[in-house]
């Protein structure tokens, strides 16, 4: 249900209402792009049903589905038609055209071809446990993550954001936990690493499904080189690779974990979100103790 979690702590300020959530939504729905609209964004039903909920809750948490359509028009093609149209007007006149005429005829060459190119749509989920006052949205990019968050500023009122900090850097941290070949609490050491130095080369070391409970690892790090991402797998039930910026990426839920779910529940989203983010609200609460607790604010 969620591959990568860009997490965040929501301000106390907001009362966090889930009616009100959904009446806010409701004022910025998705529609697909108009034919000269490059980029168009809302949110959609998270269950993919017409005329759905925009907001559904299950046991105690919040799911959200943001929809993102561009339209594909490559700046290759605008270049070369403005190119064949500067050409045109300079063999004409016998004048080459101005920086101005240039720009405006790529405005205009741009709003011409907008309507031939096709659409890709994108769905971030976005996540939310109001309890603990934590926002997690489904994407590694930041592009993506700062136009949900940015749509929830623009439509809820009080609602603010920061992304979430801990006391101990995440590098600083997996550096310790791979030294000791050990990972804490609930963790374990999975079968993934990125090393990066921190001079101007950024030399990086990667492993992939490797055991990582070896010396030269450590060489590695006595030399100066930091880890960037590492693999964990939390409880025997998630798999993940935390990262130095402490996002984490490739969620995968272990084998059996799903079929938890009762097997006479019909309504398979809420039996798998109620899983997904049961698991990842405690593995989350896990990872920010493992890292020292919560930075408090300056």
């Amino acid at each position: 249900m969620f591959k990568n979690l860009t997490l965040y702590r929501i301000s106390a300020a907001w009362p966090a209402k889930l009616p009100q959530l959904e009446e806010a939504l409701a004022r910025n729905t998705f529609t697909e792009c108009r034919p000269t609209q490059e980029q168009s964004t809302g949110w959609a039903p998270p269950r993919g049903e017409a005329h759905g909920a925009l907001a559904e809750a299950v046991n105690g948490h919040w799911i959200l589905r943001f929809m993102i359509e561009t339209r594909l028009l490559p700046a290759s093609v605008v270049r070369r038609a403005v190119a064949a149209k500067l050409e045109a007007i300079e063999a004409k006149t016998g004048r080459k055209p101005s920086r101005q005429q240039a720009r405006e005829l790529r405005e205009q060459i741009t709003a011409e071809l907008l309507p031939q190119a096709f659409t890709r749509q994108a769905g971030v989920g976005v996540w939310i446990d109001p309890r603990a006052r934590l926002l997690a949205v489904d994407t590694a990019a930041k592009a993506k993550a700062d136009l949900v968050i940015v749509a929830l500023i623009r439509s809820l009122d009080r609602f603010n954001v920061a992304l979430l900090d801990t006391r101990t850097a995440p590098a600083t941290a997996m550096a310790h936990w791979l030294a000791q070949r050990e990972a804490p609490g609930e963790f374990d050491l999975d079968r993934e690493c990125e090393l990066k130095s921190t001079d101007e080369a950024q030399a990086a070391v990667r492993y992939s499904r490797h055991p990582l409970d070896i010396a030269e690892i450590r060489r590695h790090i006595d030399g100066g080189k930091q880890p960037t991402r590492l693999g964990l797998t939390w409880s025997g039930r998630v798999s993940c690779v935390l990262t130095d910026t402490l996002q984490i990426k490739k969620i995968r839920f272990l084998e059996g974990v799903f079929k938890e779910a009762a097997a006479e529940d019909e309504d398979r989203f809420d039996a798998d979100a109620a899983i997904a983010t049961g698991d990842l609200a405690r593995l989350t609460a896990d990872l920010v103790e493992a890292l020292g607790g919560e930075a408090v604010p300056a």
